[in-house]
């Protein structure tokens, strides 16, 4: 588990065009209700767009969050992913983690190689070089050749590749319930471990 500081944490989250919305959708509702985060930047791919019109009938980039969510809320900042001057493509903008969920095989591509042309590049650019946590919640299988070096040159340059891999030993009943408990997850790997969160104790 990462250390940082667990109050007013400024976290961002990016969204790319893999499957897997349902576990971004999770994601941003535990973000938004979560007290220790303060703000949540987030930034939504056109590709990604189109995956949430697909898995959650939700279509359009305007009033994405009330979508997602249910309501709106005041401590998430979207922003379109062309916008490669939005305040988290600096170093001097602080954010204390970078989650991209899903992280489709471009995205990690574009990562790996330091590509920076779009915002959730160059956001993932700069954690890179800030030494920020970034973790790459990559959504692909099988994976070719390819893939298996961008997540280790991605790895090398300090981001956590993170697969999209939900537990089963929970008995998880819903898809929904796969999804949280892996988002659950992903928080407590970056020091925001979640209050319902399932916990293995190794007892029958």
């Amino acid at each position: 588990m990462l250390s940082a500081p667990t109050e007013n944490r400024s976290i961002t989250l990016a969204i790319t065009g893999a499957s897997g919305s349902l576990f971004a959708a999770e994601m941003l509702s535990l973000l938004a209700s979560d007290p220790r985060v303060a703000h949540v930047d987030l930034v939504v791919s056109a590709s990604a767009l189109r995956v949430l019109a697909e898995e959650l009938q939700l279509s359009g980039r305007n009033n994405l969050v009330e979508k997602l969510l249910g309501e709106p809320s005041s401590k998430i900042q979207q922003h379109p992913d062309e916008d490669i001057g939005a305040n988290i493509a600096s170093g001097s903008y602080p954010s204390d983690a970078m989650i991209v969920l899903p992280c489709s095989m471009g995205t990690l591509a574009g990562i790996a190689h330091g590509l920076a042309s779009s915002l959730i590049e160059r956001a993932a650019d700069v954690a890179l070089k800030e030494r920020r946590p970034l973790l790459l919640c990559v959504r692909e299988t099988p994976f070719n050749r390819i893939h298996l070096r961008n997540m280790t040159l991605a790895a090398e340059a300090g981001a956590t590749i993170y697969p999209v891999m939900p537990t089963l030993y929970n008995h998880p009943q819903t898809t929904t319930e796969m999804a949280r408990q892996f988002v659950q997850r992903v928080l407590a790997h970056i020091g925001l471990p979640q209050p319902n969160a399932y916990i293995w104790t190794g007892e029958s």
